[in-house]
């Protein structure tokens, strides 16, 4: 391949990507042509600018041409200026040296100090500091910053209050920005790899949907297991797999009522006909339309229930049977009321 094509190649490369670098000539010359002509491929980095230079038809950035020399020989191309003073940090086949540059281009002060590259060998300098390091190797890895468009993800979360089957968009999702840095790597004078390495900040904004994982649950449903948060709230989960979440669990006293007895009427305190489930509280405790599953201290599974009617007083249930005697049999028991939500 001969360097018009080599030019070619890494200009469009380095296009493709979009890499905050500078390659500053191209590779290359084996013997040296003259000082002024920059006879390796150079990358620059901690400029701050996202362009290449290649031959006289790039296009240069603005901010950075003043550091640019177009080199006047017969090969198109540029080398980089050094001010008088700065010092260079050249880091070479294992050993490192430090000299103070006059003003001149690197080319020169390569060749001022006997530094000889070989015919794969390509120049890193960092400019990110006053002074300016420069690594000659034939293999160079580098870390890139730069701000590019990122899609925005889905996150997909179990809700337990919604319906199995069923999902909703909790948050709608928007495409933004990142920042993200790219390890890219070089050999040969040719561009091996560029890979992801970490987003350091991003605006794009996840869309979250909730799906529903709630079953009905059945009168002869056995609940297995009650999984408690921190702030009292918690999941019931039941044989079928069905669950249900609450808001709080309630120690209170459980008795039992039916129609035509102890003065109790077939209609409720809000309207409703009696019914198995129909709850009578104290509306000052528990707030009337409350939803409930209720269990006793000794096992017995009232289940579902609504508050409905009133009748008793403090830190009651009164739980509504069909029949008298099944009132009996219930009698007074200490019981857990789960708040559902």
């Amino acid at each position: 391949m001969n360097t018009t094509d080599l030019r070619k190649k890494l200009h469009a490369l380095w296009n493709r990507h979009k890499m905050a670098a500078f390659a500053l000539a191209t590779m290359l010359c084996v013997s040296w042509v003259a000082t002024d002509w920059a006879s390796a491929l150079y990358i620059l980095t901690g400029t701050g600018d996202s362009a290449i230079v290649l031959d006289d038809d790039a296009q240069v950035e603005k901010d950075f041409s003043s550091q640019l020399i177009q080199l006047s020989t017969s090969r198109a191309g540029y080398d980089v200026a050094l001010t008088a003073g700065q010092t260079v940090t050249i880091t070479h086949n294992g050993a490192q040296i430090t000299a103070k540059a006059k003003a001149e281009s690197v080319s020169a002060l390569l060749n001022r100090l006997h530094i000889d590259l070989g015919p794969l060998e390509m120049v890193l300098m960092d400019l990110s500091g006053s002074g300016a390091k420069l690594t000659i190797a034939s293999e160079l890895t580098y870390y890139e910053q730069t701000t590019e468009p990122v899609a925005h993800q889905t996150i997909r979360r179990p809700n337990a209050q919604m319906a199995k089957g069923t999902e909703k968009v909790v948050q709608a999702g928007a495409d933004g920005v990142r920042t993200a840095v790219y390890e890219v790597v070089w050999s040969g004078g040719e561009l091996v790899s560029r890979q992801f390495v970490e987003e350091l900040g991003s605006t794009a904004v996840d869309e979250i949907v909730e799906y529903g994982t709630a079953t009905t649950v059945t009168a002869d449903d056995r609940l297995v297991n009650v999984t408690k948060n921190a702030d009292g709230s918690g999941v019931l989960t039941f044989q079928s797999g069905a669950t249900m979440t609450f808001s709080s669990a309630k120690s209170m006293t459980a008795t039992a009522y039916t129609a035509g007895h102890g003065g109790a009427d077939y209609t409720t305190a809000t309207g409703t006909f009696v019914r198995k489930g129909v709850v009578a509280v104290d509306k000052s405790v528990i707030p009337l339309g409350t939803k409930m599953y209720i269990v006793t201290n000794d096992g017995i599974v009232y289940g579902m229930a609504v508050a409905e009617d009133t009748g008793v007083r403090g830190n009651i249930v009164d739980l509504y049977h069909d029949t008298y005697q099944q009132c009996v049999n219930f009698g007074r028991r200490g019981c857990t009321v789960y708040i559902l939500e």
